[in-house]
């Protein structure tokens, strides 16, 4: 085994040890891990599980409280709360998780072109991304859906080709920290292309920082899928989403205000999980927080 191989494990194992520690000394980040790893099984099990119909309509049992038929109840068409809720789960989570990552991908490409080669290349890229930072995101996806529609791939385009341009900037700035250093001098002296240079000993220095942006990117996405369906241009019924679940409830929020109650919640709980376990990873991944560890 290479020298390299036996200090890049030691140092693998390490980070996720500190990892796990900082995990256990935060309660809301541990919460936020364990309520994930629970939906997360709902959602994958659910059919293998001989759950109700989310979508079956049961006029003559509406608003039916929890019952061993209805872990939840019913809603406003009797359909059962427990189903919707899990299936919505599957929709919203799918959404926030895709457009997360391809944010990502879409920002970590521009951030490595732009800060590698530099130059007029470099001051295009980065013109263009400060341009469309400053168009307010939440606008731009309105005009986008409103377009092309809510469904789910439109969504998950529109969320994730909007939201790039912080992500761009923090990879540009990572390149530029490394971009001058040995290892990297030492592969384009044996000739290595500007691809392999990128992706092979650029972009792993910046994937702490991808990691974190995609775990704090998810909850931002779900808020805004929320937000849209909310508005009826996310999701469209009778496909069941959190967001959407919210909007068909404000009818009947004084009569049946759990309605609102249970997606308001599954929300609120996603985006304070992912959010907190983004602020655990981002101190695991940070020297000078280790270095108290």
């Amino acid at each position: 085994m290479s020298a390299v191989a036996q200090t890049t494990k030691p140092k693998n194992r390490s980070l996720w040890r500190i990892f796990w520690r900082m995990l256990l000394r935060n309660r809301m980040a541990l919460f936020g891990f364990v309520f994930l790893v629970l939906i997360t099984t709902l959602v994958m099990i659910e059919p293998l599980v001989s759950l109700p119909s989310p979508n079956r309509i049961d006029l003559l049992n509406t608003y039916a409280p929890p019952s061993a038929k209805n872990f939840l109840g019913t809603d406003e068409n009797g359909r059962d709360v427990f189903a919707r809720l899990i299936a919505g789960g599957r929709v919203s989570l799918a959404v926030g998780l895709s457009a997360a990552v391809l944010t990502v991908l879409f920002g970590a490409l521009i951030g490595l072109i732009s800060g590698y080669f530099g130059g007029l290349i470099d001051r295009i890229l980065m013109r263009f991304t400060d341009g469309l930072l400053s168009i307010p995101v939440f606008f731009l996806l309105l005009a986008v859906v409103a377009i092309w529609g809510g469904g789910p791939l439109v969504l998950i385009l529109a969320l994730g080709l909007t939201r790039w341009m912080g992500t761009a900037r923090l990879i540009r700035g990572e390149v530029l920290r490394f971009k001058n250093m040995e290892f990297v001098t030492a592969a384009q002296s044996l000739g290595a292309s500007d691809g392999r240079i990128m992706l092979k000993h650029l972009l792993p220095q910046a994937v702490p920082v991808l990691i974190v942006s995609t775990s704090i990117g998810v909850g931002n996405v779900m808020l805004y899928e929320a937000a849209l369906s909310f508005l009826g241009l996310g999701i469209q019924p009778p496909t069941p989403s959190w967001g959407n679940m919210l909007t068909a409830s404000q009818n009947y929020v004084f009569n049946a205000p759990h309605l609102a109650v249970y997606p308001g919640l599954m929300i609120l709980f996603s985006v304070l999980a992912f959010n907190s376990l983004g602020d655990v990873l981002r101190d695991a991944f940070d020297p000078r927080m280790r270095s108290g560890q």
